[in-house]
């Protein structure tokens, strides 16, 4: 999953940006409104953190461009101002939750993978997918009962496939999702994890779980 953190204040960027990425987010970050702005329309993200007072461009102008623009990314709004007409003025204008600072970093990380789920339509932690059970939460995952053991790249693909799951999921909209804008990855990795992926998820003698879907890319599910 991969997020975008407009902030100014260096020490909680940098706080932020560090803990999501020990959460297993690819993270970009920035201090200034016009390169958030830069960013959000450029890349595709599944949540958005946004300050309201960062130099450059506001925060809900930031937020009132990308709406305007038809960007759907889920907004998560951070502010020092706890007065009603600053919620329901973000709220109105199209953001899908807000945290009044300080906060605990516990609280924004149960409310990012909040909006992930709200994003991909889910509402439980534990997804599944025929006898495939992965908790977003703990980031585990079982097999029938048992437990299946994955490096952190390899977790974030699955993640990103159940999340998706029945969906034909393109390898661009793979990369776009678990690296961030300076990734220097090399172009075929994503082929790797997911052969990693399928030999350590599949039985002997049972259909993969991930299918490839020639020139379009992959798709998760029992069924596929």
């Amino acid at each position: 999953m991969r997020v975008l953190i407009v902030e100014d204040q260096d020490r909680l960027r940098n706080w932020l940006k560090k803990g999501l990425e020990e959460a297993d987010f690819a993270v970009d970050a920035t201090g200034d409104g016009k390169e958030g702005l830069w960013y959000a329309l450029g890349n595709s993200y599944d949540v958005i953190i946004l300050d309201l007072m960062v130099p450059g461009m506001d925060g809900l102008s930031i937020l009132r461009r990308l709406r305007e623009a038809g960007h759907e990314d889920q907004v998560l709004i951070l502010t020092a101002k706890d007065t009603v007409p600053d919620r329901v003025k973000g709220l109105d204008l199209g953001a899908d939750d807000y945290l009044v600072k300080p906060f605990a970093f516990d609280e924004l990380l149960a409310r990012v993978r909040a909006l992930v789920r709200r994003r991909y339509g889910k509402h439980s932690a534990v997804i599944e997918v025929g006898d495939l059970r992965i908790d977003t939460a703990r980031r585990q995952v079982w097999r029938g009962e048992q437990e299946v053991t994955l490096r952190a790249m390899e977790y974030k693909l699955l993640e990103y496939l159940a999340h998706r799951a029945g969906e034909t999921v393109s390898r661009t909209d793979i990369w776009e999702h678990l690296y961030d804008f300076r990734s220097h990855t090399v172009s075929n990795v994503v082929d790797v994890y997911i052969a990693n992926l399928r030999r350590k998820l599949d039985r002997p003698g049972t259909k993969s779980l991930i299918q490839t879907r020639r020139g379009l890319g992959y798709v998760l599910g029992a069924d596929s």
